[in-house]
């Protein structure tokens, strides 16, 4: 079985890795390959930008296999093990051929230039705002703006609540390994929770009137939260669907070309519950719940 280790800091909290490699690419159709895992949440937001942008043609797309080895993401979900588009068997390659010292671990998302088989970043909150802000030139037409220039200030506070609370409590929750860490995150994840189902029982989206950036972070975690995070991370006070406004929200989006067909929810549970062996050591992946509850009217429109 795959082993992941997590990083804690001296209470038992869980402490996320930063970003070891933050360029920024310009747009240029073809050079680059946005690497991913669709398990991810991090790299889902990068997939779904790029999908409601229409990069698709631009910035082509490898996806790694859900589970993930001592040597990290690999490609072994292709017929020759290796990713068509760059050669790599693992993504740790391109890392160490970026930097030989690099030791930390290998994250998604990463873009890699084709020209010189490098990683430009793995610098996560970064990629999705370059794609909608620096890649206009290559947009589809009609494409949404995402970063509204005139909404970035709320946007960004809501964003670094909702990424402390939420996007990462959920892992704060899961790789606590003291009680008072761990209900310290619980607390604070759940009392989010609670303001965001106020906060969208009084708008339908959670900055402005149309979907952004913020919308996008929120929902790679909310569409995880019954599947994986509510048992496996222990955040079960609540179920996503127990919340009358934000399970209806998240179908919102779910629904919404874009977002719920770039969930792979055979991915997300193979990972999570087959990776992270000190948490669930024996690899059975659950069944439920039920995707077809997705499909289900919102009534936010």
């Amino acid at each position: 079985m795959a082993q992941f280790n997590a990083e804690t800091g001296t209470r038992g909290e869980f402490v996320r890795q930063g970003n070891r490699f933050t360029g920024r690419p310009e747009a240029e159709a073809g050079r680059y390959r946005l690497v991913v895992s669709l398990a991810c949440p991090w790299a889902h937001r990068a997939v779904i930008v790029r999908r409601l942008l229409g990069l698709e043609d631009a910035l082509g797309m490898s996806i790694v296999d859900p589970i993930r080895d001592e040597t990290g993401w690999r490609f072994t979900n292709h017929p020759d093990g290796r990713d068509p588009a760059t050669g790599l068997a693992f993504l740790a390659d391109a890392y160490k051929a970026t930097d030989p010292d690099y030791s930390g671990r290998v994250t998604v998302p990463a873009i890699i230039d084709l020209h010189t088989g490098h990683v430009v970043t793995n610098d996560y909150p970064q990629i999705t705002l370059d794609l909608s802000t620096r890649w206009t030139s290559l947009h589809r037409a009609g494409a949404p703006d995402l970063y509204p220039e005139h909404l970035r200030d709320e946007i960004d506070a809501v964003n670094a609540e909702v990424f402390r609370d939420v996007n990462n409590g959920v892992y704060k929750c899961g790789f606590a390994t003291t009680q008072e860490s761990y209900e310290e995150a619980f607390e604070a994840l759940f009392a989010r929770l609670d303001t965001l189902e106020k906060r969208l029982g009084e708008q339908r989206y959670l900055v402005g009137d149309s979907i952004t950036e913020a919308d996008i972070r929120l929902f790679t975690t909310l569409v995880r939260f019954d599947a994986v995070y509510h048992g496996h991370f222990k955040t079960n006070l609540r179920k996503l669907t127990e919340y009358p406004v934000l399970w209806a929200y998240a179908r919102d989006l779910f629904q919404t070309d874009g977002f719920g067909d770039t969930v792979d929810f055979d991915h997300i549970k193979r990972h999570y519950y087959v990776t992270h062996d000190a948490i669930n050591p024996t690899g059975i992946v659950p069944k439920g719940p039920d995707a077809a509850l997705w499909s289900t009217p919102h009534g936010r429109d």
